[in-house]
């Protein structure tokens, strides 16, 4: 289903903007948006699971240093 809306352009500030009509919102407070030629085009940022993020990176291959435990010692501040 191709739907289309005509809208007015303005000024805000040195920015030019257009109001979103409510048919057209997109989730969340942030947006990607490019350029294709004429075209802009304006996506919703897809939040990736912390899960799925962690997937994607690669272990490392370094050990990490030994701590020696040091005693508690109090700190005026």
């Amino acid at each position: 289903m191709y739907t289309e809306r005509h809208v007015k352009l303005f000024r805000n500030g040195r920015n030019q903007a257009l109001r979103i009509p409510r048919e057209f919102e997109l989730p969340g407070d942030q947006a990607i948006i490019r350029k294709q030629g004429d075209q802009l085009i304006i996506e919703p940022v897809k939040r990736q699971p912390l899960l799925e993020l962690l997937a994607t990176l690669h272990p490392l291959d370094e050990d990490f240093p030994r701590i020696e435990e040091l005693p508690i010692e109090q700190v005026d501040f």
